[in-house]
């Protein structure tokens, strides 16, 4: 049973019109990946969408690039989204590339200089890098009105995000900061308030009365794809738990905001990540890692992990990451959340799965409701499911499980090209707060420190498999964790 309407999101606050003074955006690490894959292409449907008249863009980095390559490589990301239009073309023909070391006083002087009108920069960085590159900005100042970008992880561990936090605050105000979480675009993020507090037949079911567990998963086919520069020192808790799956724990379990203005919305995220902590306090019953071995994927062979150009098989890096958290909260204490990710494994599967208590009592003489009714939220593309037990062709007494789906309504830009869009208007409505940036850390580093210190096993898992035989993610009836003990309020 299917039906392709479109699910209805609530309307989105007013956002300030973009001002017509033409802006500057400054990339900084322009020469890397992430900036050709995904902050271009983002930038280049957001210019084709006439937001932008008279954007200057100036990419920098380390590599000795020239403007006729930097304007090769933009023409070429802007072309795998189609944004090559006079608008676009324009804004290619009047960009330039600066060589530069972005963390020297001197270098960015010089960069600063070549900018105009209100700014935004662009950390295309690591973290590390991002931090240094801040600090050099600190000790020369910005133009009144600099809006700074930052692309997760923030810092390295809480002690980090925190000193980068208090850098930040002596360059420009929190809300001129933009902490971009790409995963949750703003359809992603009106979709799931939406669909949780404009629908009354869920809200009032979404708590541990109803609800037996909640399942946030980001597993992917691919592999390293040659990412190992970054990734190999990161790891898949970093790169995908910390940060973006709590981000989707968070929009699924915060109370509802009085509106969507960005103070409300990140006032209630703030305060639902405050109470999220590990099922039970044991970093080590509530998590697993795991990292690919050779093995085929959809008819390719994938090496091991260890095997991939630029890995150091010491680091003991993870690509698969799972947690179980329970959120200290009246509505969801009790309810386990497990979350994960992974790399090269069998299927791809980004969603959210909210599974229901069986009910209380069900007639005796039917049959075939052991299934669970399961709530379940795609992401990419965005997608609801709804799977419940009726009854079915035949038997009468026999109940079988349908799944209702709907697609959610798109958005009109890609991920990127929506943060982008809210730095250029000043709404830090998509950005992750700087306390929020801290809490996730606090939330995984137990596990960071247990996982460092060996005390719970790097599992392999064969490239095309479900991942680690002993994975949380188990049968979604019948498992139940030790109950997490009572913490009293203080």
């Amino acid at each position: 049973m299917t039906t392709s309407a479109p699910i209805a999101s609530p309307a989105a606050p007013a956002m300030p019109a973009t001002t017509r003074i033409p802006q500057t955006l400054l990339v900084l690490g322009a020469s890397g990946d992430l900036t050709g894959r995904l902050l271009l292409p983002g930038l280049g449907r957001l210019v084709a969408s006439g937001a932008l008249p008279g954007l200057r863009l100036i990419g920098s980095g380390m590599d000795d690039w020239d403007d006729e390559r930097w304007r090769r490589r933009v023409t070429e990301s802007f072309a795998t989204v189609g944004a090559d239009g006079p608008r676009e073309t324009e804004l290619i023909r009047q960009s330039w590339y600066v060589p530069a070391d972005v963390t020297r006083e001197e270098d960015l002087r010089r960069l600063l200089g070549d900018c105009s009108g209100p700014l935004v920069i662009f950390f295309a960085l690591p973290p590390m890098v991002a931090a240094r590159s801040a600090a050099a900005l600190a000790r020369i100042g910005v133009p009144p009105g600099t809006r700074l970008m930052l692309e997760k992880p923030f810092g390295v561990d809480r002690i980090s995000a925190r000193s980068l936090n208090n850098l930040l605050a002596t360059l420009v105000p929190e809300e001129q900061v933009h902490r971009i979480d790409h995963f949750l675009g703003k359809s992603t993020v009106l979709n799931l308030l939406g669909l949780r507090f404009a629908n009354r037949i869920f809200e009032p079911v979404l708590n541990s009365t109803h609800v037996a567990c909640v399942d946030i998963v980001f597993d992917e086919t691919l592999g390293l794809e040659g990412r190992a520069g970054y990734y190999d020192g990161a790891g898949a808790l970093v790169d995908m738990v910390q940060s973006h799956l709590l981000q989707v724990l968070a929009l699924l379990t915060m109370e509802p905001p009085p509106s969507l203005e960005a103070r409300e919305l990140r006032g209630r995220l703030a305060q639902v990540l405050r109470a999220t902590r590990l099922w039970g306090d044991d970093p080590v019953a509530s998590s697993r890692r795991g990292r690919y071995t050779a093995g085929e994927i959809a008819g390719r062979r994938l090496p091991g992990y260890v095997d991939e150009p630029g890995v150091d098989p010491a680091r003991g890096t993870e690509t698969l990451a799972e947690l179980v958290l329970t959120v200290d909260t009246w509505r969801w204490a009790g309810v386990p959340f497990r979350l994960r990710s992974g790399k090269a494994m069998a299927g791809v599967r980004k969603e959210a799965v909210i599974t229901f208590k069986q009910p209380d009592r069900v007639p005796d003489g039917l049959t075939g409701y052991e299934r669970p009714d399961r709530l379940r939220i795609g992401f990419g593309p965005d997608r609801l499911g709804l799977d419940l037990n009726i009854n079915g062709p035949g038997n009468p007494f026999d109940l079988d499980q349908v799944d209702l789906m709907a697609e959610f309504g798109p958005g009109d830009l890609p991920a990127y090209g929506e943060v982008l869009r809210g730095a250029f208007d000043g709404d830090p409505t998509l950005s992750v707060r700087g306390d929020v940036a801290e809490e996730c850390w606090r939330i995984v580093e137990p596990v960071l420190a247990a996982w460092k210190a060996g005390a719970v096993p790097l599992r392999d898992y064969p490239a095309g498999s479900t991942g680690p035989a002993d994975s949380l993610l188990g049968p979604a009836t019948g498992w139940r964790p030790p109950r997490p003990a009572a913490r009293n309020s203080h």
